[in-house]
């Protein structure tokens, strides 16, 4: 079994029966000490203590298993920030409301808030180009399947 398989096999106990959700796992091998990477969320977003908590478990689990052969490692576990893209429906449902960037597979961008989150796709209200006038047609929204998405991310405004 690779690194990757194994940590994420001993965080299940630690995911509080779904509670938390895996977003990703990196591995990266070193020489001189492997690096673990692992990102954590839930459906109203994970504290630092908690993650703390989760890491300190995790870390002694992986040095009783010796799964880097007695080899020093760092394991860093923490929540996706706000540049990484948006992964699982979960993490779409959490940010209705929010701007999303959203890089379609055919390499088109539509920028909009996140107004809905469906079975297969999410539902986004484009901003206007220029500011509407008083006899345009109202904005419609945009409906996006799933597997249309490359990747989506959170827009900050700093307004």
């Amino acid at each position: 079994m690779d690194v990757k398989a194994k940590v994420n096999e001993l965080l299940q106990p630690y995911l509080n029966e779904d509670q938390y959700f895996v977003v990703d796992i990196q591995v990266s091998p070193s020489r001189t000490r492997a690096k673990i990477t692992v990102l954590l969320d839930s459906d109203t977003g994970i504290t630092i203590e908690e993650c703390a908590g989760i890491s300190r478990k995790l870390g002694n689990q992986l040095e009783e298993l010796e799964v880097f052969d007695s080899q020093p490692f760092t394991l860093e576990v923490s929540s996706p920030g706000v540049d990484e893209p948006l992964v699982f429906k979960r993490q779409y449902l959490k940010n209705i409301g929010r701007e999303v960037e959203v890089l379609l597979n055919d390499g088109q961008t539509r920028n909009g808030k996140l107004e809905s989150v469906g079975e297969d796709q999410i539902v986004i209200i484009e901003k206007p180009l220029k500011k509407p006038k008083k006899n345009d047609p109202p904005i419609e929204p945009v409906v996006i399947p799933f597997t249309d998405i490359k990747k989506s991310t959170i827009q900050v405004s700093f307004k």
